[in-house]
């Protein structure tokens, strides 16, 4: 069933969707093929909830910051007639929680369809029967049922896509929601990754972002087994494929051989977002995290050791229930060593039915104190970082063009954007770009 066209005048109007999406790189991509579907319905995109008839919330359940978002939205929606008419859809994480799920269906009767992170690609059936009957559609799978398609979906970039290679979780990390609302870990095939890579590069994708709640376990479920570095070396070997990048690998399954690709293949970017949650070994144990600083250094030293120009990044959980002060110093002590270009800082947030949520939390003076430590720590390590970046030259792929302040902005191979003058018609060209001055998060220059 199509889209409703709407006449003003001789002026035909398409119905409109908006889709707020909360979370990680999955669920952007999740997004994407959800755009895809009601574009291909005939349903046209908007950034004005006012203007939308279907308004789509695709949801996080890693943190709680973002479920109340979520809440607030619907509290809003819900308490104001003129949005009764809307077509009210949430999906994702969120979703996969029974317990969430039924509070939506009790509370939110301005909610029409329900669906989770395993059936995206079913959407349009869902979207169809509730205009067929007007009834209230619910539907979450537990099992992933779409590991070996390849998808449409409308991307922000022409010239960078994303592309899932696994799905789920099987790590059971004792604060983390992710097993139980993505399922258990599955891989796509090697043949099947190579051939959506292949159509990507001919539809003009230079850059991909390989994507997984841990890469590094790619292919484990495979009969044969296959490998993380075996499939980084077939995706290097697409003709006119300029770019890999990939989010998010585990230090439990990184390799000796998969390190070594970064002194071999040369279109893996010089990045390494390598999450390390806490510098205590005894945290990391609490946490259930499977590997000790004794082997996260290893790697860190290893991979500088290949590639002494590479750029690190990673993850940090401020106050685990079990973090004393002496760990959290640990903590400190690893982003002083490593040096890390940037940091995605946490405060702990207790996830239902997980472990750590039944352990007594830190005070929260305590929490924010230790949060302000680090981030101050962090912003200067990067600050110092990238001031030694400054009259070098990086080829950047040009991403964007910003209208107010009539600059390109895109990024150099080490993941740092970067913002200069130029052309919109250089958008999708890699183009190289002397810095000439910084900021804690972005690059200046000029092309040359």
């Amino acid at each position: 069933m199509a889209a409703l066209l709407l006449f003003k005048g001789d002026i035909i109007l398409k119905e409109k969707y908006i889709i707020k999406t909360y979370g990680c790189q999955m669920n952007e991509h999740d997004s994407e093929i959800l755009k895809y579907d009601l574009e291909e319905m005939g349903y046209e995109p908007t950034e004005e909830v006012d203007e939308a008839k279907i308004i789509i919330f695709n949801t996080c359940a890693i943190r709680k910051n973002a479920e109340n978002k979520v809440y607030g939205n619907l509290g809003w929606l819900k308490g104001n007639e003129k949005y009764d008419e809307k077509i009210i859809c949430i999906c994702g994480c969120m979703m996969q929680s029974e317990e969430i799920r039924n509070e939506i269906i009790s509370k939110f009767k301005n909610v029409k369809i329900i669906f989770g992170t395993n059936n995206i690609d079913n959407f349009r059936s869902l979207l169809e029967r509730h205009l067929a009957t007007g009834e209230r559609i619910v539907e979450v799978l537990e099992k992933n049922e779409y590991t070996d398609k390849t998808f449409d979906a409308i991307r922000p970039f022409k010239y960078k896509s994303f592309v899932n290679i696994t799905y789920g979780c099987n790590n059971f990390c004792t604060y983390c929601i992710v097993p139980y609302t993505r399922g258990r870990e599955t891989s796509r095939t090697v043949e099947d990754i190579v051939d959506e890579v292949k159509f990507l590069v001919q539809d003009g994708v230079k850059e991909i972002m390989l994507l997984g709640q841990n890469v590094n376990s790619f292919g484990k479920t495979l009969t044969p087994r296959r490998s993380f570095a075996e499939l980084l070396v077939e995706l290097n070997k697409i003709r006119d494929l300029k770019r890999i990048r990939f989010m998010t690998p585990h230090p439990r399954d990184i390799t000796d051989d998969f390190l070594e690709l970064y002194g071999k293949l040369d279109k893996l970017m010089p990045q390494l977002h390598l999450p390390i949650q806490s510098g205590s070994d005894k945290v990391l144990k609490d946490m259930n995290r499977h590997y000790d600083i004794e082997k996260y250094m290893y790697i860190v030293d290893k991979v500088k050791q290949i590639r002494p120009d590479i750029s690190l990044s990673t993850d940090i959980i401020v106050g685990y229930p079990t973090e004393t002060e002496e760990d959290f110093e640990k903590t400190l002590d690893i982003v002083k060593k490593v040096r890390y270009d940037s940091a995605f800082t946490f405060i702990f947030s207790p996830r239902p039915n997980t472990p750590a949520a039944k352990l007594k939390e830190i005070d929260d003076s305590i929490l924010k104190d230790r949060f302000n430590r680090l981030t101050d720590l962090m912003n200067s390590i990067q600050l110092e970082n990238h001031e030694g970046t400054i009259g070098n030259r990086y080829e950047v792929l040009v991403e964007s063009y910003n209208e107010t302040e009539h600059t390109l902005e895109g990024r150099n191979p080490y993941g740092r954007l970067v913002v200069f003058e130029g052309d919109r018609e250089d958008i999708g060209k890699i183009v190289e770009v002397e810095i000439e001055k910084i900021n804690t998060f972005t690059s200046f220059g000029r092309m040359v």
